[in-house]
């Protein structure tokens, strides 16, 4: 039977890692680390890993995504033929709105204040028209034909792809109606990310953040779902024996593979270069594969586990578990920190310590965030779709 009642730890973990990758590359780019004294220590390839994976951590988000809600969907419904539209987009609504609302009010006041570093350039675009790309979900297009808006809008940039890709999801889940054909449409979305990274564009800035540059990872994470939905990696049985051990090495052999497949790309980008992966776009389709095979796995292990081991990765699944807070609202708290550096001229050398606790309130204030708000409102939100007759929404992934 499955466990829906709990969160599956090796995912938050992923998640957690990835945000905390975002907030070290937002703040390093206002903060040059490598100019510390250990900066210079750990050298330029372990400084290109460690501050210089955001965009990464954002892919990974989306092929988790993907895979979490097409796993819930086919858990609640029973096939992705069986969703229903209404429940599917309140839920969405109820978990996705609140936050975005809440952000977008803090936003527009600090903008209309004249609060340096909120301020959007109006030789660029207005409140009203980026609010109207916020509301309707194409920051990253306005973006790509504006320049880029202050740093906490131009998160939302990424919003945009994923909430676009889950508008028409469930309406061609619907329509199309034959699993098989729905694949062949989600695999197109893989194959055309690459060419809409590299030939598709002249513009840089749309060639990472165009929605089919990276609705391949969301598409990535739903092929990885319904294979996992067929095909049980640890469920091996023959003549009722159950094959444990070479079950646990199937989806330990998964796992490293995925985890392999992201460090090379994450890690050793001088042997990516020299293989023209990045000149192709499949430095990313690489890193989507490593992450949908590791989900995978992450989820059937904590499945057919009646006991999952606990990860001693408490700090980094919490990061996880508020992830969606701590995006939308680290550059609230990695600003101040940046004027604060500047304004007491703290050496460069201290910078390791700002980094930790940037990194450390960030997870803080998202949490915060999440705990008396957020979640609050999605509950709520939630109770009254319930009681105006449909039935009870458990909370989307």
């Amino acid at each position: 039977m499955l466990k829906t009642e709990k969160r599956v730890q090796g995912i938050d973990v992923l998640r957690g890692l990835c945000i905390v990758a975002v907030a070290l590359h937002h703040m390093n780019l206002r903060i040059h680390f490598n100019q510390s004294a250990l900066g210079k220590f750990v050298g330029a390839a372990a400084n290109r890993v460690l501050f210089w994976s955001g965009y990464y951590g954002v892919i990974i988000f989306f092929v988790i995504s993907g895979f979490l809600i097409t796993t819930w969907s086919l858990k609640r419904w029973g096939g992705l033929n069986k969703i229903s539209l209404r429940q599917f987009y309140s839920m969405r609504f109820a978990r996705i709105v609140p936050c975005l609302v809440g952000l977008l009010v803090v936003l527009s006041i600090l903008d209309r204040a004249g609060v340096p570093r909120f301020v959007i350039n109006p030789q660029h675009t207005s409140l009203g028209r980026a609010l109207l790309a916020a509301f309707t979900f194409h920051v990253n297009w306005l973006e790509a034909r504006t320049g880029y808006l202050p740093a906490s809008w131009d998160v939302l940039w990424s919003l945009s792809v994923e909430e676009v890709f889950y508008v028409f999801f469930p309406m061609l889940c619907v329509v199309v109606r034959k699993q098989a054909l729905l694949v062949t449409l989600l695999v197109a979305f893989v194959v055309v990310g690459p060419l809409a990274r590299t030939v598709l564009t002249h513009n840089q800035l749309w060639a990472d953040y165009g929605y089919l540059s990276c609705m391949d990872g969301i598409a990535l994470g739903c092929l990885a779902a319904i294979i996992a939905n067929r095909t049980r990696f640890g469920g091996v049985n023959l003549g009722g024996v159950s094959l444990e051990n070479k079950a646990n090495l199937l989806l330990r052999s998964l796992l490293l593979l995925g985890a392999a497949l992201c460090i090379f790309i994450v890690v050793f980008r001088g042997t990516v270069d020299s293989l023209g992966l990045y000149k192709t776009g499949v430095d990313v389709t690489v890193l989507e594969a490593g992450t949908a095979l590791m989900v995978i796995a992450l989820q059937q292990r904590f499945e057919r586990d009646a006991a999952p081991g606990r990860w001693p990765t408490a700090i980094v699944r919490w990061f996880g578990r508020n992830s969606y807070e701590v995006y939308l609202t680290h550059m609230f708290v990695l600003w101040p920190i940046v004027w604060a550096f500047s304004r007491f001229h703290q050496s460069i050398n201290a910078a390791p310590v700002w980094f930790v606790a940037a990194t450390g309130l960030s997870g803080v204030f998202g949490y915060v965030v999440a705990r008396w708000y957020s979640e609050p409102v999605n509950r709520g939100l939630r109770a009254r779709l319930a009681a105006g007759r449909l039935p009870k929404l458990p909370k989307l992934p």
